[in-house]
Protein backbone atom coordinates (compact mmCIF):
# COMPACT_ATOMS: atom_id res chain seq x y z
CA UNK A 1 0.00 0.00 0.00
CA UNK A 2 1.49 3.39 -0.95
CA UNK A 3 2.24 5.71 1.99
CA UNK A 4 -0.11 8.39 0.64
CA UNK A 5 -2.94 5.85 0.44
CA UNK A 6 -2.30 4.69 4.01
CA UNK A 7 -2.65 8.29 5.21
CA UNK A 8 -5.54 9.61 3.13
CA UNK A 9 -7.84 6.60 2.91
CA UNK A 10 -8.65 6.39 6.66
CA UNK A 11 -8.98 10.18 6.81
CA UNK A 12 -11.41 10.26 3.90
CA UNK A 13 -13.35 7.33 5.34
CA UNK A 14 -13.71 9.17 8.67
CA UNK A 15 -14.87 12.32 6.85
CA UNK A 16 -17.60 10.37 5.03
CA UNK A 17 -18.71 8.59 8.22
CA UNK A 18 -18.67 11.84 10.22
CA UNK A 19 -20.83 13.55 7.58
CA UNK A 20 -23.29 10.65 7.69
CA UNK A 21 -23.44 10.83 11.50
CA UNK A 22 -23.92 14.61 11.32
CA UNK A 23 -26.90 14.11 8.98
CA UNK A 24 -28.40 11.61 11.45
CA UNK A 25 -28.02 14.09 14.34
CA UNK A 26 -29.43 16.89 12.20
CA UNK A 27 -32.41 14.71 11.27
CA UNK A 28 -33.17 14.00 14.97
CA UNK A 29 -32.85 17.70 15.87
CA UNK A 30 -35.07 18.77 12.97
CA UNK A 31 -37.70 16.12 13.81
CA UNK A 32 -37.78 17.25 17.44
CA UNK A 33 -37.91 20.97 16.66
CA UNK A 34 -40.36 20.92 13.73
CA UNK A 35 -43.27 22.15 15.96
CA UNK A 36 -41.41 25.06 17.60
CA UNK A 37 -40.45 28.54 16.46
CA UNK A 38 -40.04 30.00 13.02
CA UNK A 39 -37.03 27.89 12.03
CA UNK A 40 -37.81 25.99 8.79
CA UNK A 41 -37.40 22.64 10.48
CA UNK A 42 -39.39 20.91 7.77
CA UNK A 43 -36.89 21.84 5.07
CA UNK A 44 -33.97 20.94 7.33
CA UNK A 45 -35.58 17.61 8.16
CA UNK A 46 -36.19 16.87 4.48
CA UNK A 47 -32.56 17.69 3.66
CA UNK A 48 -31.17 15.61 6.55
CA UNK A 49 -33.50 12.68 5.89
CA UNK A 50 -32.64 12.48 2.19
CA UNK A 51 -28.93 12.98 2.93
CA UNK A 52 -29.06 10.17 5.47
CA UNK A 53 -30.73 7.85 2.96
CA UNK A 54 -28.28 8.75 0.18
CA UNK A 55 -25.25 8.39 2.45
CA UNK A 56 -26.41 5.02 3.79
CA UNK A 57 -27.10 3.75 0.28
CA UNK A 58 -23.64 4.77 -0.96
CA UNK A 59 -22.01 3.37 2.20
CA UNK A 60 -23.69 0.05 1.50
CA UNK A 61 -22.61 0.12 -2.16
CA UNK A 62 -18.99 0.99 -1.40
CA UNK A 63 -18.72 -1.47 1.47
CA UNK A 64 -20.32 -4.24 -0.58
CA UNK A 65 -17.43 -4.05 -3.05
CA UNK A 66 -14.87 -5.13 -0.47
CA UNK A 67 -16.69 -6.91 2.38
CA UNK A 68 -20.07 -7.90 3.80
CA UNK A 69 -21.79 -4.82 5.33
CA UNK A 70 -22.02 -5.25 9.12
CA UNK A 71 -20.66 -8.77 8.60
CA UNK A 72 -24.01 -9.98 7.24
CA UNK A 73 -23.77 -12.48 4.34
CA UNK A 74 -26.05 -10.46 2.08
CA UNK A 75 -26.12 -11.76 -1.51
CA UNK A 76 -23.99 -9.87 -4.03
CA UNK A 77 -21.77 -8.27 -1.40
CA UNK A 78 -17.98 -8.71 -0.83
CA UNK A 79 -17.83 -8.67 -4.62
CA UNK A 80 -14.05 -8.28 -5.05
CA UNK A 81 -12.93 -11.02 -2.58
CA UNK A 82 -15.54 -13.48 -3.85
CA UNK A 83 -14.67 -12.90 -7.50
CA UNK A 84 -10.91 -12.36 -7.34
CA UNK A 85 -10.16 -15.21 -9.79
CA UNK A 86 -12.58 -13.80 -12.35
CA UNK A 87 -11.10 -10.33 -11.81
CA UNK A 88 -7.61 -11.75 -12.38
CA UNK A 89 -8.67 -13.37 -15.65
CA UNK A 90 -10.39 -10.15 -16.74
CA UNK A 91 -7.26 -8.10 -16.00
CA UNK A 92 -5.13 -10.54 -17.97
CA UNK A 93 -7.56 -10.50 -20.90
CA UNK A 94 -7.60 -6.67 -20.83
CA UNK A 95 -3.80 -6.50 -20.95
CA UNK A 96 -3.60 -9.07 -23.70
CA UNK A 97 -6.26 -7.39 -25.84
CA UNK A 98 -5.44 -3.72 -25.43
CA UNK A 99 -1.73 -3.50 -24.61
CA UNK A 100 0.39 -6.55 -25.51
CA UNK A 101 -0.52 -6.84 -29.18
CA UNK A 102 1.79 -6.26 -32.13
CA UNK A 103 -0.16 -3.28 -33.61
CA UNK A 104 -0.39 -1.49 -30.26
CA UNK A 105 3.28 -2.01 -29.34
CA UNK A 106 4.48 -1.11 -32.84
CA UNK A 107 2.35 2.04 -32.90
CA UNK A 108 3.68 3.17 -29.54
CA UNK A 109 7.30 2.48 -30.52
CA UNK A 110 6.99 4.21 -33.89
CA UNK A 111 6.89 7.62 -32.28
CA UNK A 112 9.83 6.98 -29.93
CA UNK A 113 13.43 7.79 -30.81
CA UNK A 114 14.80 4.62 -29.29
CA UNK A 115 18.19 4.82 -31.00
CA UNK A 116 18.69 8.43 -29.96
CA UNK A 117 17.78 7.63 -26.37
CA UNK A 118 20.12 4.62 -26.29
CA UNK A 119 22.98 6.52 -27.92
CA UNK A 120 22.55 9.55 -25.68
CA UNK A 121 22.50 7.39 -22.56
CA UNK A 122 25.60 5.44 -23.56
CA UNK A 123 27.53 8.54 -24.62
CA UNK A 124 26.54 10.53 -21.50
CA UNK A 125 29.76 12.21 -20.36
CA UNK A 126 28.87 12.22 -16.69
CA UNK A 127 30.83 9.49 -14.90
CA UNK A 128 27.78 8.30 -12.96
CA UNK A 129 26.11 6.92 -16.09
CA UNK A 130 29.21 5.41 -17.62
CA UNK A 131 30.40 4.21 -14.25
CA UNK A 132 27.12 2.49 -13.49
CA UNK A 133 27.13 0.56 -16.76
CA UNK A 134 30.86 -0.09 -16.63
CA UNK A 135 30.79 -1.30 -13.05
CA UNK A 136 27.65 -3.36 -13.66
CA UNK A 137 29.11 -5.13 -16.69
CA UNK A 138 32.43 -5.70 -14.93
CA UNK A 139 30.67 -7.06 -11.85
CA UNK A 140 28.52 -9.33 -14.03
CA UNK A 141 31.60 -10.68 -15.80
CA UNK A 142 33.43 -11.21 -12.49
CA UNK A 143 30.49 -12.91 -10.79
CA UNK A 144 29.81 -15.13 -13.79
CA UNK A 145 33.47 -16.11 -13.96
CA UNK A 146 33.61 -16.80 -10.22
CA UNK A 147 30.40 -18.83 -10.15
CA UNK A 148 30.94 -20.82 -13.33
CA UNK A 149 34.62 -21.53 -12.76
CA UNK A 150 34.29 -23.12 -9.34
CA UNK A 151 36.98 -25.83 -9.04
CA UNK A 152 37.99 -25.25 -12.67
CA UNK A 153 34.77 -26.50 -14.27
CA UNK A 154 34.56 -23.60 -16.72
CA UNK A 155 38.20 -24.04 -17.72
CA UNK A 156 37.58 -27.71 -18.48
CA UNK A 157 34.45 -26.80 -20.42
CA UNK A 158 36.36 -24.24 -22.51
CA UNK A 159 39.21 -26.68 -23.12
CA UNK A 160 36.81 -29.44 -24.12
CA UNK A 161 34.83 -27.13 -26.40
CA UNK A 162 37.98 -25.83 -28.11
CA UNK A 163 39.38 -29.34 -28.53
CA UNK A 164 36.08 -30.55 -29.95
CA UNK A 165 35.93 -27.68 -32.44
CA UNK A 166 39.54 -28.23 -33.54
CA UNK A 167 38.89 -31.96 -33.90
CA UNK A 168 35.98 -31.24 -36.23
CA UNK A 169 38.15 -29.14 -38.55
CA UNK A 170 39.63 -30.90 -41.59
CA UNK A 171 43.03 -29.30 -41.06
CA UNK A 172 44.96 -30.60 -44.08
CA UNK A 173 43.01 -28.73 -46.82
CA UNK A 174 43.18 -25.51 -44.81
CA UNK A 175 46.94 -25.82 -44.43
CA UNK A 176 47.28 -26.69 -48.12
CA UNK A 177 45.23 -23.67 -49.21
CA UNK A 178 47.18 -21.39 -46.87
CA UNK A 179 50.52 -22.67 -48.18
CA UNK A 180 49.39 -22.41 -51.82
CA UNK A 181 48.23 -18.81 -51.28
CA UNK A 182 51.59 -17.93 -49.69
CA UNK A 183 53.47 -19.44 -52.62
CA UNK A 184 51.29 -17.64 -55.17
CA UNK A 185 51.80 -14.24 -53.53
CA UNK A 186 55.47 -14.73 -52.72
CA UNK A 187 54.81 -14.46 -49.00
CA UNK A 188 56.79 -17.64 -48.42
CA UNK A 189 60.09 -15.99 -49.33
CA UNK A 190 60.63 -14.12 -46.01
CA UNK A 191 59.79 -17.34 -44.15
CA UNK A 192 62.14 -19.36 -46.31
CA UNK A 193 64.95 -16.82 -45.91
CA UNK A 194 64.39 -16.76 -42.15
CA UNK A 195 64.67 -20.56 -42.14
CA UNK A 196 67.94 -20.44 -44.09
CA UNK A 197 69.36 -17.83 -41.70
CA UNK A 198 68.28 -19.97 -38.78
CA UNK A 199 70.09 -22.94 -40.36
CA UNK A 200 73.24 -20.78 -40.64
CA UNK A 201 73.00 -19.80 -36.98
CA UNK A 202 72.55 -23.45 -35.95
CA UNK A 203 75.52 -24.45 -38.12
CA UNK A 204 77.69 -21.78 -36.54
CA UNK A 205 76.67 -22.69 -33.00
CA UNK A 206 77.40 -26.38 -33.58
CA UNK A 207 80.55 -25.98 -35.69
CA UNK A 208 82.81 -27.47 -33.03
CA UNK A 209 80.60 -30.57 -32.71
CA UNK A 210 80.61 -31.05 -36.50
CA UNK A 211 84.41 -30.78 -36.59
CA UNK A 212 84.68 -33.43 -33.88
CA UNK A 213 82.38 -35.74 -35.82
CA UNK A 214 84.50 -35.30 -38.97
CA UNK A 215 87.73 -35.95 -37.03
CA UNK A 216 86.28 -39.10 -35.46
CA UNK A 217 84.97 -40.44 -38.77
CA UNK A 218 88.21 -39.72 -40.66
CA UNK A 219 90.73 -42.60 -40.91
CA UNK A 220 94.08 -42.55 -39.23
CA UNK A 221 96.00 -41.55 -42.40
CA UNK A 222 93.91 -38.38 -42.76
CA UNK A 223 94.37 -37.57 -39.10
CA UNK A 224 98.17 -38.31 -39.32
CA UNK A 225 98.59 -36.06 -42.36
CA UNK A 226 96.27 -33.32 -40.98
CA UNK A 227 93.92 -33.63 -43.94
CA UNK A 228 90.95 -34.20 -41.62
CA UNK A 229 91.11 -30.55 -40.56
CA UNK A 230 91.20 -29.40 -44.17
CA UNK A 231 88.26 -31.73 -44.91
CA UNK A 232 86.26 -30.26 -42.01
CA UNK A 233 87.05 -26.70 -43.14
CA UNK A 234 86.02 -27.54 -46.69
CA UNK A 235 82.74 -29.11 -45.66
CA UNK A 236 81.81 -26.28 -43.30
CA UNK A 237 82.88 -23.58 -45.76
CA UNK A 238 80.81 -25.26 -48.46
CA UNK A 239 77.75 -25.34 -46.22
CA UNK A 240 78.16 -21.68 -45.25
CA UNK A 241 78.57 -20.72 -48.92
CA UNK A 242 75.52 -22.76 -49.93
CA UNK A 243 73.32 -21.12 -47.30
CA UNK A 244 74.55 -17.63 -48.18
CA UNK A 245 73.92 -18.16 -51.91
CA UNK A 246 70.41 -19.49 -51.20
CA UNK A 247 69.62 -16.41 -49.10
CA UNK A 248 70.82 -13.80 -51.63
CA UNK A 249 69.79 -15.59 -54.86
CA UNK A 250 66.03 -16.16 -55.27
CA UNK A 251 66.77 -18.35 -58.34
CA UNK A 252 69.27 -20.64 -56.64
CA UNK A 253 68.66 -24.30 -57.63
CA UNK A 254 68.42 -25.49 -54.01
CA UNK A 255 65.97 -22.74 -53.21
CA UNK A 256 63.90 -23.60 -56.27
CA UNK A 257 63.87 -27.24 -55.16
CA UNK A 258 62.65 -26.15 -51.72
CA UNK A 259 59.88 -24.09 -53.30
CA UNK A 260 58.92 -27.00 -55.55
CA UNK A 261 58.76 -29.20 -52.47
CA UNK A 262 56.50 -26.69 -50.74
CA UNK A 263 54.22 -26.55 -53.79
CA UNK A 264 54.04 -30.36 -53.85
CA UNK A 265 53.25 -30.37 -50.14
CA UNK A 266 50.45 -27.80 -50.67
CA UNK A 267 48.96 -30.00 -53.41
CA UNK A 268 49.19 -33.18 -51.34
CA UNK A 269 47.59 -31.50 -48.32
CA UNK A 270 44.57 -30.62 -50.45
CA UNK A 271 44.24 -33.66 -52.69
CA UNK A 272 46.20 -36.65 -51.33
CA UNK A 273 44.01 -38.83 -49.03
CA UNK A 274 47.06 -40.41 -47.43
CA UNK A 275 48.56 -37.03 -46.54
CA UNK A 276 45.22 -35.80 -45.20
CA UNK A 277 44.93 -38.93 -43.07
CA UNK A 278 48.46 -38.41 -41.66
CA UNK A 279 47.64 -34.77 -40.76
CA UNK A 280 44.36 -35.81 -39.09
CA UNK A 281 46.17 -38.52 -37.10
CA UNK A 282 48.84 -36.07 -36.01
CA UNK A 283 46.18 -33.56 -34.98
CA UNK A 284 44.43 -36.13 -32.82
CA UNK A 285 47.71 -37.13 -31.21
CA UNK A 286 48.49 -33.52 -30.38
CA UNK A 287 45.05 -32.94 -28.89
CA UNK A 288 45.31 -36.13 -26.82
CA UNK A 289 48.74 -35.17 -25.49
CA UNK A 290 48.62 -34.17 -21.80
CA UNK A 291 51.06 -31.33 -22.54
CA UNK A 292 48.51 -29.79 -24.92
CA UNK A 293 45.80 -30.04 -22.27
CA UNK A 294 48.11 -28.46 -19.69
CA UNK A 295 48.97 -25.62 -22.10
CA UNK A 296 45.30 -24.87 -22.79
CA UNK A 297 44.52 -25.04 -19.06
CA UNK A 298 47.30 -22.60 -18.31
CA UNK A 299 46.16 -20.25 -21.06
CA UNK A 300 42.62 -20.24 -19.65
CA UNK A 301 43.90 -19.68 -16.11
CA UNK A 302 45.95 -16.66 -17.20
CA UNK A 303 43.01 -15.23 -19.12
CA UNK A 304 40.65 -15.75 -16.18
CA UNK A 305 43.07 -14.16 -13.73
CA UNK A 306 43.48 -11.11 -15.97
CA UNK A 307 39.70 -10.73 -16.32
CA UNK A 308 39.14 -11.03 -12.58
CA UNK A 309 41.96 -8.58 -11.82
CA UNK A 310 40.67 -6.06 -14.36
CA UNK A 311 37.10 -6.23 -13.06
CA UNK A 312 37.95 -6.31 -9.36
CA UNK A 313 40.05 -3.12 -9.35
CA UNK A 314 38.04 0.15 -9.52
CA UNK A 315 39.25 1.94 -12.61
CA UNK A 316 41.06 -1.22 -13.70
CA UNK A 317 41.95 -2.09 -17.27
CA UNK A 318 38.73 -3.90 -18.07
CA UNK A 319 36.52 -1.24 -16.49
CA UNK A 320 38.36 1.50 -18.38
CA UNK A 321 38.04 -0.36 -21.66
CA UNK A 322 34.40 -1.12 -21.03
CA UNK A 323 33.70 2.53 -20.24
CA UNK A 324 35.53 3.75 -23.33
CA UNK A 325 33.81 1.21 -25.54
CA UNK A 326 30.38 2.13 -24.17
CA UNK A 327 30.99 5.86 -24.74
CA UNK A 328 32.32 5.32 -28.27
CA UNK A 329 29.37 3.11 -29.14
CA UNK A 330 26.90 5.73 -27.91
CA UNK A 331 28.67 8.50 -29.85
CA UNK A 332 28.67 6.37 -33.00
CA UNK A 333 24.94 5.73 -32.69
CA UNK A 334 24.33 9.45 -32.33
CA UNK A 335 26.37 10.63 -35.33
CA UNK A 336 25.91 7.78 -37.82
CA UNK A 337 22.43 7.89 -39.45
CA UNK A 338 22.70 4.34 -40.80
CA UNK A 339 23.76 2.91 -37.44
CA UNK A 340 21.05 4.96 -35.74
CA UNK A 341 18.42 3.53 -38.05
CA UNK A 342 19.80 0.01 -37.57
CA UNK A 343 19.71 0.27 -33.77
CA UNK A 344 16.18 1.70 -33.84
CA UNK A 345 14.99 -1.09 -36.13
CA UNK A 346 16.60 -3.81 -34.02
CA UNK A 347 15.22 -2.32 -30.79
CA UNK A 348 11.69 -2.11 -32.21
CA UNK A 349 11.87 -5.67 -33.50
CA UNK A 350 13.15 -6.92 -30.15
CA UNK A 351 10.38 -5.18 -28.20
CA UNK A 352 7.65 -6.20 -30.61
CA UNK A 353 9.03 -9.73 -30.65
CA UNK A 354 9.09 -9.78 -26.86
CA UNK A 355 5.44 -8.69 -26.82
CA UNK A 356 4.57 -11.51 -29.23
CA UNK A 357 6.65 -14.21 -27.54
CA UNK A 358 6.17 -13.26 -23.91
CA UNK A 359 2.85 -11.42 -23.92
CA UNK A 360 0.93 -14.51 -22.91
CA UNK A 361 3.51 -15.25 -20.20
CA UNK A 362 3.22 -11.71 -18.83
CA UNK A 363 -0.56 -11.74 -18.61
CA UNK A 364 -0.48 -15.24 -17.14
CA UNK A 365 1.96 -14.00 -14.52
CA UNK A 366 -0.43 -11.14 -13.66
CA UNK A 367 -3.41 -13.48 -13.49
CA UNK A 368 -1.63 -16.14 -11.42
CA UNK A 369 -0.24 -13.52 -9.02
CA UNK A 370 -3.66 -12.04 -8.36
CA UNK A 371 -5.16 -15.50 -7.94
CA UNK A 372 -2.52 -16.39 -5.34
CA UNK A 373 -3.45 -13.39 -3.22
CA UNK A 374 -5.85 -14.18 -0.43
CA UNK A 375 -9.14 -12.28 -0.11
CA UNK A 376 -7.74 -9.91 2.51
CA UNK A 377 -4.69 -9.01 0.43
CA UNK A 378 -6.59 -8.23 -2.77
CA UNK A 379 -9.21 -6.27 -0.82
CA UNK A 380 -6.56 -4.19 0.94
CA UNK A 381 -4.59 -3.46 -2.23
CA UNK A 382 -7.54 -2.53 -4.43
CA UNK A 383 -9.13 -0.47 -1.67
CA UNK A 384 -5.83 1.34 -1.15
CA UNK A 385 -5.69 2.13 -4.87
CA UNK A 386 -9.28 3.38 -5.37
CA UNK A 387 -10.79 3.54 -1.88
CA UNK A 388 -10.19 7.28 -1.39
CA UNK A 389 -12.28 8.12 -4.45
CA UNK A 390 -14.96 5.69 -3.31
CA UNK A 391 -15.18 7.49 0.05
CA UNK A 392 -15.73 10.75 -1.82
CA UNK A 393 -18.62 8.99 -3.57
CA UNK A 394 -20.12 8.48 -0.09
CA UNK A 395 -19.62 12.17 0.72
CA UNK A 396 -21.09 13.26 -2.60
CA UNK A 397 -24.01 10.83 -2.19
CA UNK A 398 -24.82 12.28 1.23
CA UNK A 399 -24.77 15.88 -0.01
CA UNK A 400 -26.54 15.19 -3.29
CA UNK A 401 -29.20 13.13 -1.49
CA UNK A 402 -29.82 16.00 0.91
CA UNK A 403 -30.13 18.52 -1.93
CA UNK A 404 -32.55 16.25 -3.79
CA UNK A 405 -34.66 15.83 -0.64
CA UNK A 406 -34.68 19.59 -0.06
CA UNK A 407 -35.66 20.19 -3.69
CA UNK A 408 -38.53 17.73 -3.48
CA UNK A 409 -39.69 19.32 -0.22
CA UNK A 410 -39.73 22.81 -1.79
CA UNK A 411 -41.50 21.59 -4.93
CA UNK A 412 -44.13 19.92 -2.75
CA UNK A 413 -44.70 23.17 -0.84
CA UNK A 414 -44.96 25.20 -4.06
CA UNK A 415 -47.39 22.74 -5.59
CA UNK A 416 -49.53 22.73 -2.41
CA UNK A 417 -49.63 26.55 -2.35
CA UNK A 418 -50.67 26.72 -5.99
CA UNK A 419 -53.44 24.20 -5.55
Amino acid sequence: MPPSARVTLPTTRRMASALLAAMAVLFLIARHGAAHGNVPWGAIRAFAEAALVGGLADWFAVTALFRHPLGLPIPHTAIIPDNKDRIADSMASFLRTHFLTVPVVARRLRGLNLAGAIGGFLAEPRPVTEGRLRTGLATLARDAMAVLDGEGQLGRMVRTAVSRQIDRIDLAPLLGQLLAAMLADGRHRPVLEAGLRWAGVVLEENEAMLRDIIHVRANSILRWTGLDERLANGILDGLYKLLAECIVDPEHPLRLRLEAGLASLAHDLQHDPAMRARVARAKREVLANPAMAAWMEGMWTRLRDRVLEGTRTPGGTMQVRLGGGIARMGAAIGRDPELNALVARVARRMLVGAAVRYGATIVTLVSDTVKRWDAGTITTRIEAAVGRDLQFIRINGTLVGGLVGLTLFLLDRIFTALV
